[in-house]
């Protein structure tokens, strides 16, 4: 009996092995031409033709999803899901990650109160803030319903009128509630995503990657 139990125990080593071996593979980020993997718990930032950690290429990417060629076999990704030989799963948390863009900033697309706008992540400004013409553009009727104030600016201070944007959304983090800025004039010249938004949800910088998670 005893080569029959050393035999069995051998073979549960083997099956243990192939599971810890097991390839685990999130797409926590899509963007044209790259994708932003996890790859057993490592984050990277990896673009159409190149390989990242544990062999992983990108064969293509879009905003939609990503092709990926895992231990040589091909299969497409949808953003934020996890593939094992137990199936898919969703992360029990809301992530979003940003690639740098132009001018070295962070830019992500996203909607205030339904309207869409492109958001220049900006932690150094305390709310989201905006100016006159793009409020107007985003049914903001911040003279009547904000609250006047003075900020101060790059250039000095400013006047300005404090609202609540009913719903702020980037990607998949929504809020209600937010804390918004309206400067009289045409400064800023981008909408920026601020820490009364930021501040709501997690942030960090990985390897140039902007990651925003939301804290339930």
């Amino acid at each position: 009996m005893r080569p029959r139990l050393e035999l069995l125990c051998a073979g549960l080593l083997l099956v243990c092995a192939s599971l810890a071996a097991e390839t685990r593979v999130q797409v926590v980020g899509l963007f044209p031409g790259a994708a932003v993997l996890n790859i057993n718990g490592e984050r990277k930032l990896v673009k159409v033709g190149q390989t990242g950690p544990g062999g992983v290429e990108v064969v293509s990417a879009d905003s939609r999803g990503a092709v990926l060629r895992v231990d040589g076999v091909e299969r497409s990704y949808g953003l934020s899901r996890e593939y094992s030989e137990g199936g898919y799963s969703a992360p029990t948390r809301q992530q979003l990650s940003i690639a740098k863009g132009v001018g070295g900033h962070y830019w992500v697309a996203g909607s205030i109160n339904g309207h869409p706008v492109q958001f220049m992540v900006d932690t150094g400004a305390t709310s989201v803030a905006m100016n006159e013409a793009q409020a107007r553009r985003l049914g903001l009727d911040f003279r009547v319903q904000g609250q006047p104030m003075v900020v101060s600016t790059a250039s000095g201070t400013a006047k300005a009128w404090k609202v609540k944007a009913d719903r702020v959304k980037v990607g998949t983090l929504e809020l209600l509630g937010v804390e918004s800025v309206v400067l009289e004039g045409d400064s800023p010249t981008e909408v920026l995503l601020g820490m009364s938004f930021l501040g709501r949800v997690g942030w960090r910088e990985e390897q140039g990657v902007l990651v925003l998670e939301s804290k339930h």
